[in-house]
């Protein structure tokens, strides 16, 4: 397998617009190489580790300038006891979750409310857009977790359905 070569100055760009952005994330692609930096928490005093892949997402290996700091930073174990639920509904994205169409409307769904697979749970905003998501299965909505109007992380639990 051959190493995929790229500009260490790309990726502190890349890091750059992190920070500008609030982004926890961002992914470019070109050709047959893909760099995806990905922001977890991490202790005060130490780099953002970032992940390199090609574009066939077999892992390449990582640079040696990379190495250290990723070994050094643990994963990020922030305790989320609904994120083993079976009926947990975890954010496919980064963005801003809403719970109604606008605010004037009433929510998608109420605690207590029969769901539909496929049926809209809420939305959330991402870059300028307003992406539906859905119940991956029927079930009853047990507890809405995400708040209207509040960010939410890509795996974050938004609600347990039951």
């Amino acid at each position: 397998m051959s190493r995929l070569s790229f500009d260490p100055e790309d990726i502190r760009e890349l890091a750059a617009i992190l920070d500008e952005t609030g982004l926890s994330e961002i992914e470019i692609a070109e050709k047959d190489r893909r760099i995806r930096i990905v922001r977890s928490p991490a202790p005060v005093g130490f780099a953002m580790p970032y992940q390199e892949t090609p574009a066939n997402s077999h892992a390449a290996p990582p640079s040696e300038a990379a190495a250290p700091v990723a070994a050094a930073i643990p994963p990020a174990t922030r305790a989320e006891p609904d994120a083993n639920h079976p009926g947990a509904v975890p954010s496919p994205m980064v963005g801003v979750a809403y719970l109604s169409p606008d605010p004037e409307s009433p929510n998608f769904v109420s605690v207590g409310q029969r769901v539909e697979a496929g049926q809209t749970l809420l939305l959330i905003e991402a870059m300028k857009t307003f992406n539906q998501i859905k119940a991956p299965r029927g079930g009853t909505v047990a507890r809405i977790i995400a708040s209207s109007g509040t960010p939410v992380e890509f795996g974050e639990v938004l609600m347990i359905l039951d």
